[in-house]
């Protein structure tokens, strides 16, 4: 409506990486992707301009360096780590995937091993048995039916290979990823890396946010103080002065920005929305409870009707709005922080609604007994005044001092962003799950502990520590304002509330307690955040929480999980998930190397003994396609339960393959080899049929080995229902109709078994049987289930011995880029002199972007004058008297840094040339340039450009 023009003026305080923006994309790693555009840029020069692209890749080269994470930011990285992070350093591997990869390695070798001893015995077998033994010659008419015999060999062989590698394993993982992440959506996670998924599983500390997360981001007045009385719930309105309550309607309609409304709900049952000005939003919403509408007062005075009007802002903290009466006279409506607008009031409306006197003791009391205890219950205080002014003569509306005073306060009002109701049980659920929640927020102090006791994050008679960002700061910083790993190990274990935080403050958290070795495993974190200032943190975290609604698309961009409703309740969920992936793998795990212990068994005893393997190929590959799809599939898509939240986090140390899994792969093992081996030696006397032992090359399929490989497969079918348990429970049916996915398999598993043996004939070397065999088959079947009774009996305290595979160490831990960094036989004098080249080239490139600055402006200041020499050299450049460098660290400050006496500490630390063992951080750091113009004619006016070059730089 209204055309604003003028002028200003302007003070540039930092540019580039130095910038808030800058601290915040170098940090998020954008260092690498601006120096690919520059090279691209360089690229698509002209060809006449080479020796310039030479000096432009150069240069841009130092660019990129000086895109690394600052050290006032990063909390003082080694110069290594910073060029790690420039050359796009790898994520390091997730927990499971590090635990899966030494896991299969470990499977694969012994495989291998088994399978080739397998057909090493068998041709010394058969040989020494031939040609030794029954001393017969090696006939050339003979030689077709051998080779058959070490073909048959070689297929038992390959046979144990394919039975003891976990082809499945890769199966199951990414179906189990794969079926988390489709029903994490209806939990309202939407994933964007599926590792993020099982590494939540594995989450000891979540740092959270406390507007919109743990709180509804809605403001709403609980607490109201008016005509003397102090009303802890908002009161019936009967209960008021009429003559007060019209007042104070009038006050809160006409005194706030129209655009602030509250609108109808979306869906039916929902709270209304909330437009505009979260504060005035409040207080509208205090109005409806007060069973008045705001509409028709604003539709009487509409806005361009308000005669004048005082905005908000930082230095008078309040908000005033003038209107006309119908008389003539002048009735200003102010609100604003209590503490602020109280000062300012004279009078105070009684319980009758008339002004009486309101004195600084009245006042001072007024602060104990409402004020501080509403602020102590995390409430936001506001109060509500007026003044009338007459008509005439016209008051001096510019006279802002003596406009805004002499009010008559109305009420003061306490407002809070209530928390949600679901959060207090999803927070105790973390805390019992073994997760540490924190509170990281840009609060004050008191506001964050009182939400902080109300979500159950801190509980009083509790060890605890609830800090401010300036106090954060001061413990974890030393004398030169440098993080210090030592000092946050002193201060993150016992914090749980920090208030007053910057984004650089968050992220130095999140990163100091993922890299402490003060604890046995190392700290898995998981962040939350909304804003572009939380991408760092988001981005550092194992697993970044964005806001799906009010999140921005940085926030998203470095995030790992958005949460689409912005609700606290859905990272525990999340949790849940990740859970449940770790734990479906190691179900998978614990059935598939049963059958891998029993295959490779049977298959090597059975070939040594008897020359032939029990189970033939084609069986044994059933038997795989068993284990492998149609097992991952089944026990993979298992739906989490309460029952993992009451268990602490498995930790990135522990062995995947437990001491309760492997006594369960064992004991079943034992099981399964021991009715085998009697079907094999004794079942032709049990079931009084023909043996089929040492059967001729190409014989029929035989009713021995038919029931020993059925025996086998249905051994197997039971024993997955024993999988689905894996951490001792007896109850092995608890919650199997829930997946239907596992019922059908297994029924299907079974009804394709009867069709393999009834009709499978030769090709599955199959014999059919009757009823009484398959009974005895299921029998024998059903015996896993009551020996896993059993081996559940047993207590792991006795079984100690068992080695437990999977496990990670340190070593196994570092990225990828690490451990070949270490593998690299470089000489250390190279590496040193590599360095300091890069070293060199940032700070030439530098020095020559500042000369250019000042030239520029010198040439401007010598028009007409004498010009100077040319100053493009660097050494005719440090000839020079007029130019100096200093090497001193320059004053960078943190992302909304608001901190006086911190700000005032650097610039100390700052004026403080380095030291000569910190040459490398000074250049590191950057090389300020000071111009000294006491030769300079021109540098005598204090507005000439160069003087104003010189107060910049």
């Amino acid at each position: 409506k209204f055309l604003v023009g003028g002028s200003g003026r302007m003070v540039v305080s930092a540019v580039g990486v130095n910038s808030q923006t800058g601290i915040i994309f170098t940090l998020l790693g954008a260092g690498d992707v601006e120096e690919e555009k520059k090279e691209k840029k360089g690229k698509m020069q002209d060809g006449n301009m080479e020796s310039n692209q030479i000096k432009v890749k150069k240069q841009d080269g130092a660019a990129a360096m000086e895109m690394q994470p600052l050290k006032s930011a990063e909390g003082g990285e080694s110069d290594e780590k910073e060029k790690k992070k420039v050359s796009g350093s790898k994520k390091e591997k997730s927990v499971l995937q590090g635990k899966l990869t030494k896991l299969a390695v470990q499977i694969g070798k012994a495989g291998l091993l088994m399978s080739a001893i397998t057909v090493i015995i068998l041709v010394l077998f058969f040989a020494i048995d031939n040609f030794v033994l029954q001393k017969l010659p090696w006939l050339p008419e003979c030689t077709p039916i051998y080779v058959q015999y070490f073909v048959k060999f070689f297929i038992i062989g390959v046979t144990v290979l394919v039975v003891a590698v976990p082809e499945g394993l890769p199966l199951a993982v990414t179906i189990s990823l794969a079926y988390s992440v489709k029903k994490m959506m209806k939990d309202n996670n939407l994933v964007r890396h599926l590792d993020a998924c099982e590494t939540m599983g594995n989450a000891t500390a979540i740092c959270s946010d406390k507007t919109g997360t743990l709180t509804t981001n809605r403001m709403t007045a609980v607490q109201f103080y008016m005509g003397d009385v102090h009303y802890k719930e908002i009161p019936d309105p009967g209960a008021l002065s009429p003559k007060s309550l019209d007042i104070l309607v009038n006050a809160i309609s006409i005194n706030s920005a129209y655009t602030t409304k509250i609108l109808p709900p979306d869906k039916e049952g929902g709270l209304p929305k909330q437009v505009g000005n979260k504060t005035e939003c409040g207080l509208l919403g205090l109005v409806l409870d007060l069973k008045r509408d705001y509409q028709p007062i604003r539709n009487q005075i509409p806005e361009e009707k308000l005669y004048k009007v005082y905005t908000f802002n930082s230095v008078r903290k309040s908000m005033s709005t003038v209107t006309k009466l119908s008389d003539g006279s002048f009735r200003m409506y102010s609100k604003g922080a209590s503490e602020i607008v109280l000062k300012k009031c004279s009078h105070i409306l009684n319980e009758l609604g008339e002004p009486r006197v309101f004195r600084p003791r009245d006042k001072d009391e007024m602060v104990k007994k409402v004020i501080e205890p509403m602020a102590c219950d995390g409430l936001r205080t506001i109060c509500v005044g007026y003044r009338d002014f007459p008509g005439d003569p016209e008051p001096k509306w510019d006279d802002e001092n003596c406009i805004l005073s002499d009010l008559t306060a109305i009420c003061v009002v306490g407002i809070e962003d209530p928390v949600r109701p679901e959060v207090p049980d999803a927070i105790m659920k973390c805390q019992r799950a073994g997760i540490t929640v924190r509170m990281v927020t840009g609060d004050n102090i008191n506001t964050a502990r009182a939400i902080a006791i109300k979500c159950g994050i801190i509980r009083p008679g509790e060890d605890f520590l609830c800090i401010d960002g300036k106090e954060f700061n001061r413990r974890i910083r030393n004398e030169k304002g440098e993080v210090e790993q030592e000092r946050i190990d002193k201060v993150w274990p016992k914090l749980r509330v920090l208030a007053r935080s910057s984004p650089t403050d968050k992220h130095t958290l999140v990163k100091g307690i993922i890299d402490s070795t003060m604890v046995d495993q190392r700290q898995v974190v998981a962040v939350t955040g909304d804003g572009t200032n939380d991408g760092p943190a988001l981005k550092k975290a194992d697993v970044g929480f964005a806001m799906g609604i009010a999140g921005t698309d940085v926030a998203k961009e470095a995030s790992d999980i958005i949460l689409t409703d912005d609700n606290f309740s859905s990272i525990v969920k999340a949790v849940m998930w990740g859970r449940n992936v770790y734990d479906s793998i190691s179900k998978f795990l614990q059935f598939q190397l049963t059958v891998n212990v029993v295959a490779v068994i049977v298959a090597f005893t059975g070939a040594c003994i008897t020359q032939d393997s029990p189970l033939k190929a084609v069986q044994m590959l059933w038997v795989n396609l068993i284990m492998d799809t149609f097992a991952s599939l089944a026990l993979a898509t298992e739906p989490p339960t309460e029952s993992l939240l009451k268990r602490k986090p498995y930790g990135r140390n522990k062995p995947l393959i437990s001491s309760t899994m492997t006594k369960n792969i064992l004991g079943h093992g034992v099981y399964q080899l021991v009715i085998i081996f009697t079907l094999l030696f004794a079942g032709e006397q049990i079931f009084d049929i023909d043996s089929g032992r040492n059967a001729p090359l190409h014989s029929p399929p035989s009713e021995h080995y038919t029931i020993i490989f059925n025996t086998f497969v249905m051994m197997q079918l039971f024993n997955e229902i024993n999988a689905r348990k894996i951490h001792g429970e007896r109850n092995v049916f608890d919650g199997i109709f829930r997946n239907p996915i596992f019922c059908s398999i297994v029924f299907g598993t079974f009804l394709m078994q009867i069709v393999i043996v009834q009709f499978g004939g030769k090709p599955f070397s199959c014999q059919p049987l009757d009823l009484e065999k398959w009974m005895w088959c299921v029998f024998l079947g059903l015996g896993e289930l009551v020996w896993g009774q059993v081996i559940a009996s047993v207590p792991n305290a006795r079984l100690r011995f068992l080695r437990r595979a999977g496990q990670l160490t340190r070593k196994d831990e570092l990225p990828e880029e690490d451990v070949n960094e270490d593998n690299e036989e470089i000489d250390h004098a190279e590496r040193e002199l590599r360095r300091g080249q890069i070293l060199w080239f940032r700070g030439l490139n530098r020095i020559q972007t500042q000369i250019r600055v000042v030239n520029a402006f010198r040439s401007s200041l010598y028009e007409g004058l004498e010009k100077p020499d040319s100053r493009s050299s660097i050494h005719n450049f440090m000839t020079h008297p007029e130019f100096r460098i200093e090497d001193s660290t320059p004053n960078i400050p943190l992302i909304d840094d608001t901190d006086d006496d911190s700000a005032r500490r650097r610039r100390k630390y700052s004026s403080q040339p380095s030291s000569p063992n910190k040459n490398n951080n000074a250049i590191d750091s950057g090389i300020n340039l000071t111009i000294d113009t006491s030769k300079s004619a021109a540098s005598s006016s204090p507005t000439s450009p160069l003087h104003s070059l010189e107060t910049s730089l």
